[in-house]
């Protein structure tokens, strides 16, 4: 999108998606694919750079930031996350940005969606009101805390009341449809999502014993979607943007044999099968409940590090 149209739309609608561009941080993609190459893609100091270059070349004056922790993300214990976290407060602030950060968890998938067209699907469920407990309280707690920094709220409390009121009362949906019609896509989308791209080929895996959902292997949960087509293998790779996962396990859930754990949406029946068999691995099924990560555990500024009940 160029700057004027990305201006002009801010302006109108007061929401806007792009993605790095030849005006906006031209560079960030290259220097991507030779992080990739050179095995530093979880640099602290080029993960930082690489996101706050983008937001600071938007001319933004707050930005709030999602930090993942567990074994999902690049970051996967609290010492490196909070470094993440303070490493690009210390940019924004440089560069005068407020910028707050929320820890939030990745030991398991939030929501239930993985993959393009089903994560849009989930995301259109979550504006009319229809979306998983998890996914909706992290996209609260993000929303108040831009409408803090923004001024349109005196504290959190009536910051996180008022994201709550524009989800339930349907604003937060009809700017979703304004935004995907601003911005050239198909605004029934938000009413009938199954115009979406369809997975030919559905998959139910089933839990082969009673017991709990144990520790899941997030990241090799990803690493097998991406597998299907979902994500890119290299940088020029194609997506299919209709394969993924629909988890409905959660780690500490008592489940019984023969029980659904999720639903592959797969392209072809062998890469159906390849992705049932890599979350037999990934998704274990334990005698006893584990702890999980607080969905989410800190909030840190440039004032500090603030632990969350």
């Amino acid at each position: 999108m160029p700057p004027d149209r990305f201006r002009q739309q801010l302006e109108q609608l007061h929401c806007v998606l792009i993605s790095p561009s030849d005006d906006i941080a031209p560079l960030d993609k290259r220097l991507y694919a030779l992080r990739d190459v050179t095995g530093t893609v979880e640099s602290i100091p080029l993960i930082a750079s690489s996101i706050m270059s983008k937001k600071l070349a938007e001319g933004i004056n707050g930005l709030v930031l999602d930090i993942k922790r567990g074994n999902g993300s690049f970051m996967p214990d609290l010492a490196q996350a909070i470094e993440l976290a303070q490493t690009q407060i210390a940019i924004g602030q440089a560069h005068g940005c407020r910028t707050v950060a929320l820890v939030t968890a990745m030991d398991r998938p939030l929501g239930y969606a993985i993959g393009n067209a089903v994560e849009t699907e989930e995301a259109i469920m979550t504006l009319r009101g229809e979306g998983p407990g998890d996914l909706v309280e992290v996209t609260l707690r993000l929303a108040a805390e831009m409408l803090l920094l923004a001024g349109a709220a005196p504290d959190h409390a009536h910051a996180y009341e008022a994201a709550r009121a524009a989800l339930q009362d349907g604003r937060a949906l009809a700017t979703m449809r304004a935004v995907i019609e601003a911005q050239g896509g198909d605004p029934a989308v938000v009413d009938d999502p199954a115009v979406l791209p369809q997975a030919p080929v559905r998959r139910v895996f089933e839990s082969d014993r009673a017991g709990y959902i144990g520790a899941l292997q997030v990241r090799a949960i990803g690493e097998a979607a991406i597998a299907m087509g979902a994500g890119r293998i290299a940088l020029e790779g194609a997506i299919d943007y209709a394969v993924g996962f629909h988890m409905t396990a959660k780690p500490g859930d008592k489940v019984r044999r023969g029980q659904p754990l999720a639903t592959v949406l797969a392209r072809t029946e062998s890469s159906a099968e390849n992705a049932v068999q890599a979350l037999r691995k990934a998704v274990p099924v334990v005698s006893a409940p584990g702890p999980a990560l607080p969905l989410v555990s800190h909030r840190i500024t440039a004032e500090g590090i603030e632990e969350l009940a």
